[in-house]
Protein backbone atom coordinates (compact mmCIF):
# COMPACT_ATOMS: atom_id res chain seq x y z
CA UNK A 1 0.00 0.00 0.00
CA UNK A 2 2.53 2.05 0.97
CA UNK A 3 4.47 2.27 -2.56
CA UNK A 4 1.10 1.89 -4.33
CA UNK A 5 -0.60 4.89 -3.01
CA UNK A 6 2.07 6.89 -0.45
CA UNK A 7 5.69 7.21 0.28
CA UNK A 8 8.30 8.53 2.32
CA UNK A 9 9.30 11.73 2.11
CA UNK A 10 12.88 12.62 0.59
CA UNK A 11 15.33 14.57 2.86
CA UNK A 12 14.52 17.46 1.39
CA UNK A 13 10.80 16.89 1.70
CA UNK A 14 11.44 15.85 4.79
CA UNK A 15 11.71 19.24 6.66
CA UNK A 16 7.78 19.78 5.62
CA UNK A 17 5.99 16.86 6.04
CA UNK A 18 4.97 16.32 10.18
CA UNK A 19 6.26 13.05 12.03
CA UNK A 20 4.11 10.05 10.87
CA UNK A 21 2.88 11.43 7.72
CA UNK A 22 3.64 9.97 4.66
CA UNK A 23 3.29 11.67 1.18
CA UNK A 24 -0.21 10.65 -0.90
CA UNK A 25 0.63 10.08 -4.67
CA UNK A 26 -2.90 11.57 -5.43
CA UNK A 27 -5.53 13.77 -3.36
CA UNK A 28 -7.10 10.87 -1.21
CA UNK A 29 -10.57 11.77 -0.43
CA UNK A 30 -11.82 11.12 3.03
CA UNK A 31 -15.42 11.89 3.86
CA UNK A 32 -18.01 10.71 6.94
CA UNK A 33 -21.44 10.68 5.22
CA UNK A 34 -23.00 11.32 2.48
CA UNK A 35 -21.06 14.12 -0.22
CA UNK A 36 -23.67 17.29 0.01
CA UNK A 37 -25.07 18.18 -3.09
CA UNK A 38 -25.26 22.05 -3.28
CA UNK A 39 -26.61 24.39 -6.42
CA UNK A 40 -24.60 27.65 -5.96
CA UNK A 41 -27.69 30.10 -6.46
CA UNK A 42 -29.30 28.48 -3.18
CA UNK A 43 -25.80 28.89 -1.62
CA UNK A 44 -25.48 30.70 1.72
CA UNK A 45 -23.27 31.61 4.14
CA UNK A 46 -24.01 32.62 7.63
CA UNK A 47 -22.51 34.12 10.86
CA UNK A 48 -24.55 34.23 14.06
CA UNK A 49 -23.69 33.75 18.08
CA UNK A 50 -21.13 36.50 19.35
CA UNK A 51 -21.65 38.37 16.18
CA UNK A 52 -23.58 39.79 14.22
CA UNK A 53 -26.15 37.98 12.59
CA UNK A 54 -25.18 38.32 9.00
CA UNK A 55 -26.05 36.19 5.28
CA UNK A 56 -23.73 36.39 2.37
CA UNK A 57 -24.24 34.48 -0.80
CA UNK A 58 -22.30 33.25 -3.61
CA UNK A 59 -21.83 36.72 -5.38
CA UNK A 60 -21.55 38.18 -1.79
CA UNK A 61 -18.08 36.09 -1.12
CA UNK A 62 -17.18 35.85 -4.90
CA UNK A 63 -17.10 39.79 -5.21
CA UNK A 64 -14.47 40.02 -2.28
CA UNK A 65 -10.43 40.28 -3.45
CA UNK A 66 -9.36 36.29 -5.26
CA UNK A 67 -5.72 35.07 -4.61
CA UNK A 68 -3.58 31.76 -5.72
CA UNK A 69 -2.24 29.86 -2.55
CA UNK A 70 -0.48 27.13 -2.21
CA UNK A 71 -0.10 25.25 0.56
CA UNK A 72 0.71 21.85 2.11
CA UNK A 73 -1.91 19.50 3.34
CA UNK A 74 -1.84 17.18 6.22
CA UNK A 75 -4.15 14.84 7.24
CA UNK A 76 -4.96 12.81 10.81
CA UNK A 77 -5.15 9.74 9.07
CA UNK A 78 -1.10 10.28 8.35
CA UNK A 79 -0.79 11.54 4.87
CA UNK A 80 -0.04 14.90 3.52
CA UNK A 81 0.33 16.35 -0.33
CA UNK A 82 2.45 18.73 -1.21
CA UNK A 83 2.20 22.18 -2.77
CA UNK A 84 -1.62 21.91 -3.10
CA UNK A 85 -2.95 24.64 -5.85
CA UNK A 86 -6.04 26.64 -4.36
CA UNK A 87 -7.99 29.33 -5.70
CA UNK A 88 -9.78 31.40 -3.18
CA UNK A 89 -10.44 34.35 -0.64
CA UNK A 90 -8.56 34.88 2.73
CA UNK A 91 -10.04 34.53 6.20
CA UNK A 92 -8.73 38.26 6.95
CA UNK A 93 -10.49 40.12 4.00
CA UNK A 94 -14.02 37.89 5.19
CA UNK A 95 -13.32 39.10 8.73
CA UNK A 96 -13.65 42.80 7.52
CA UNK A 97 -17.28 41.96 6.61
CA UNK A 98 -18.66 40.98 9.90
CA UNK A 99 -18.99 42.67 13.08
CA UNK A 100 -17.53 40.35 16.16
CA UNK A 101 -17.69 40.71 19.82
CA UNK A 102 -14.54 40.84 21.86
CA UNK A 103 -15.64 38.62 24.39
CA UNK A 104 -15.53 35.99 21.11
CA UNK A 105 -12.73 33.19 21.74
CA UNK A 106 -13.68 30.60 19.45
CA UNK A 107 -16.01 29.64 16.34
CA UNK A 108 -17.73 26.34 15.52
CA UNK A 109 -17.43 25.80 11.90
CA UNK A 110 -20.79 24.49 10.51
CA UNK A 111 -21.22 22.92 6.76
CA UNK A 112 -23.82 21.68 4.58
CA UNK A 113 -24.55 17.92 5.24
CA UNK A 114 -24.35 18.93 9.20
CA UNK A 115 -20.63 18.33 9.85
CA UNK A 116 -19.09 20.45 12.70
CA UNK A 117 -15.47 21.50 13.94
CA UNK A 118 -14.50 23.96 16.37
CA UNK A 119 -11.37 26.09 16.20
CA UNK A 120 -9.92 28.91 18.13
CA UNK A 121 -10.35 32.32 16.68
CA UNK A 122 -6.22 32.46 17.13
CA UNK A 123 -6.01 29.71 14.74
CA UNK A 124 -8.86 31.05 12.53
CA UNK A 125 -7.51 34.38 11.83
CA UNK A 126 -4.57 34.09 10.48
CA UNK A 127 -2.68 35.13 6.93
CA UNK A 128 -2.64 31.94 5.50
CA UNK A 129 -6.18 30.56 6.12
CA UNK A 130 -8.76 30.96 3.25
CA UNK A 131 -12.16 30.54 1.74
CA UNK A 132 -11.40 27.79 -1.32
CA UNK A 133 -13.26 27.36 -4.16
CA UNK A 134 -10.83 26.48 -6.97
CA UNK A 135 -8.01 23.94 -6.80
CA UNK A 136 -5.47 23.31 -9.36
CA UNK A 137 -7.55 25.93 -11.35
CA UNK A 138 -10.54 24.12 -11.56
CA UNK A 139 -13.86 24.72 -9.75
CA UNK A 140 -13.52 22.72 -6.22
CA UNK A 141 -15.03 19.05 -6.86
CA UNK A 142 -17.77 18.13 -4.21
CA UNK A 143 -15.68 15.52 -3.14
CA UNK A 144 -13.26 17.52 -1.78
CA UNK A 145 -15.34 20.40 -0.40
CA UNK A 146 -16.79 22.06 -3.24
CA UNK A 147 -18.53 24.69 -3.81
CA UNK A 148 -16.56 26.00 -0.66
CA UNK A 149 -14.58 24.75 1.54
CA UNK A 150 -11.74 26.44 4.77
CA UNK A 151 -8.29 25.70 4.55
CA UNK A 152 -6.77 26.20 7.43
CA UNK A 153 -2.77 24.55 6.24
CA UNK A 154 -0.76 25.03 10.03
CA UNK A 155 -3.76 22.29 11.78
CA UNK A 156 -4.84 18.87 10.44
CA UNK A 157 -7.48 18.81 7.21
CA UNK A 158 -9.98 17.95 9.40
CA UNK A 159 -10.16 21.73 10.64
CA UNK A 160 -9.90 22.69 6.86
CA UNK A 161 -14.16 21.96 6.92
CA UNK A 162 -15.84 20.73 3.67
CA UNK A 163 -19.13 22.68 2.30
CA UNK A 164 -18.54 25.00 4.65
CA UNK A 165 -21.88 27.34 5.11
CA UNK A 166 -21.49 29.24 8.40
CA UNK A 167 -19.50 30.20 11.67
CA UNK A 168 -20.89 30.32 14.95
CA UNK A 169 -18.37 32.54 17.36
CA UNK A 170 -18.40 31.57 21.07
CA UNK A 171 -17.63 33.19 23.83
CA UNK A 172 -16.41 30.26 25.15
CA UNK A 173 -14.88 26.38 23.39
CA UNK A 174 -17.21 23.60 22.13
CA UNK A 175 -16.23 20.54 20.29
CA UNK A 176 -17.13 19.40 17.20
CA UNK A 177 -18.13 15.97 15.63
CA UNK A 178 -14.59 14.79 15.49
CA UNK A 179 -13.56 16.56 18.53
CA UNK A 180 -16.75 14.96 20.70
CA UNK A 181 -15.80 11.02 19.30
CA UNK A 182 -12.14 11.49 20.72
CA UNK A 183 -10.24 13.74 18.17
CA UNK A 184 -8.10 16.34 19.74
CA UNK A 185 -9.43 20.25 19.92
CA UNK A 186 -6.74 21.60 18.05
CA UNK A 187 -4.85 18.90 16.09
CA UNK A 188 -1.50 20.40 15.22
CA UNK A 189 0.49 18.43 13.12
CA UNK A 190 3.68 19.13 14.31
CA UNK A 191 2.85 18.19 17.95
CA UNK A 192 0.90 15.24 16.59
CA UNK A 193 -2.09 16.25 18.20
CA UNK A 194 -4.38 13.38 16.27
CA UNK A 195 -6.73 12.25 19.38
CA UNK A 196 -7.96 13.81 22.74
CA UNK A 197 -6.15 12.56 25.62
CA UNK A 198 -9.69 11.55 27.53
CA UNK A 199 -10.44 9.05 25.04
Amino acid sequence: MLGKFFQKPDKEQGERVPPGQHLAKGFPVLTYGATPKVNIEEWEFRVWGSAKPTVFTWSDFMALPQHEFTADFHCVTRWSKLDVKWTGIKVTDFMNLIEVEEEAAHIMEHCYGGYTTNIAIEDFIREENFFAFQLFGEPLPAEHGGPLRLVVPHLYAWKSAKWINGLEFLKKEELGFWERNGYHRRGEPWAEERYSSSF
